[in-house]
């Protein structure tokens, strides 16, 4: 099948298309493998939101659930069966681009239960048992890169398990995310292991970036306020490229790994999907192109993308000094830069650990059914 040219000069320009987005549903009825073929999609990211909407529509999960209700599941067994199947599945279709890739792309995301977000034991404990149960190479896990997360992703690197470090923020958060990373593999080869099988992405959210520090401008109000929205977003991830860089391209540390088979920890632009309709659809995708990257998006910025995305090759390198100038301007007009991070940082939590309850709230009122059809069967 012949890949959409627009997706396939992303691809040219080093960016790996990853969809944002998984379902029973997609699997069975060949779409994301049509979407593999098509539209240059060589991986998946997932979270509660999404598997709390695969499950809301439609009845693809119905016949597993009431399997699960019969053996008398609870709701927590429930949603790891369901979600580590389709998982799993979703590994199994990308086997080919992993391999062909050497293990760099053909990767499907997991996230352990962001209620863990804050408890590093726990969160090592649930990655390493996520890792087993699906039991695929080209897995990733995620971890949320809050400060208890990080020793979290140190752990889990050490253990020889791929991370997908999750709700990175700030560049300075990143750098932490970074050295986690470096000091997962430094533990990893102290353990015997190989390095060249641990894979690591560095997930850095780009639009809500913009939607609060656009909240903030507009309370601001003023013209030199009102003339930096929509930068901060963009202007944060060709800081985090720079980063990036100087890290994984002229950094001692890596150097001193990659020598022994490591490899660079991507950046991966997460919550691409474009929310203010006064901004290009493809603006966190086109503004962000980079060699060795990830963008990860949810199908409508996927589409956009492949009808009138405009790529640009190396639009996101060497536009340090472009950055900085917009974050001194935010600064200037009063935007508290790192307190606006703090704040995406919490409500990131708790909007993934709401999303969880959701999909707890849905999945036991599926098992709740299945109950009763089955009392209603036997009586």
């Amino acid at each position: 099948m012949t890949q959409n040219a627009n997706l396939a000069a992303l691809s040219t320009a080093g960016v790996s298309v990853w969809l944002d987005d998984l379902s029973r549903d997609r699997l069975r009825s060949g779409n994301l493998a049509e979407l593999r073929d098509t539209r240059c999609v060589v991986g998946v990211t997932t979270n509660p939101s999404i598997f709390q909407a695969a499950l809301s529509v439609g009845d693809a999960y119905d016949e597993q659930v009431r399997e699960l209700a019969e053996r008398g599941a609870d709701v927590e067994a429930t949603i790891r069966t369901v979600t580590t199947d389709d998982v799993r599945d979703a590994c199994d279709l990308f086997t080919d681009v992993y391999r062909a890739t050497a293990g760099v792309d053909g990767r499907v995301s997991i996230e352990v239960d962001p209620r863990l977000a804050y408890d590093a034991d726990k969160t090592i404990t649930q990655a390493i048992e996520l890792w087993k149960i699906v039991d695929r190479p080209n897995l990733l896990i995620k971890i949320p890169a809050t400060e208890p997360g990080l020793a979290a992703i140190t752990a889990v690197i050490g253990e020889g398990i791929s991370v997908n470090a999750t709700l990175i923020f700030s560049v300075d958060r990143y750098r932490a995310v970074m050295d986690a990373y470096l000091s997962g593999l430094e533990a990893a080869e102290t353990a015997g292991r190989d390095l060249s099988t641990i894979h690591s992405v560095a997930s850095f959210f780009v639009c809500r970036v913009d939607t609060e520090i656009d909240e903030r401008l507009e309370a601001i109000g003023t013209d030199e306020a009102l003339a930096l929205r929509g930068k901060a977003g963009i202007a944060n991830g060709w800081l985090a490229y720079a980063a990036y860089q100087e890290v994984f391209a002229g950094g001692d540390r890596f150097a001193a790994l990659k020598d022994r088979g490591a490899r660079a920890q991507r950046p991966l632009w997460a919550s691409a999907g474009v929310k203010n309709p006064d901004y290009p659809d493809t603006l966190y995708v086109t503004e962000l192109v980079a060699p060795n990257t990830v963008s990860t998006m949810p199908a409508r910025t996927l589409g956009a993308v492949a009808d009138h995305g405009v790529i640009a090759d190396g639009a996101a390198v060497g536009r340090a000094a472009d950055a900085q100038a917009v974050f001194d301007a935010l600064r200037t007009v009063g935007v508290d830069v790192a307190e606006a991070f703090e704040v995406l940082e919490e409500q990131g939590v708790e909007k993934f650990a709401r999303s969880w309850r959701n999909l707890r709230e849905v999945t036991q009122g599926q098992l709740d059914d299945a109950a009763k059809r089955s009392h209603l069967r036997g009586a």
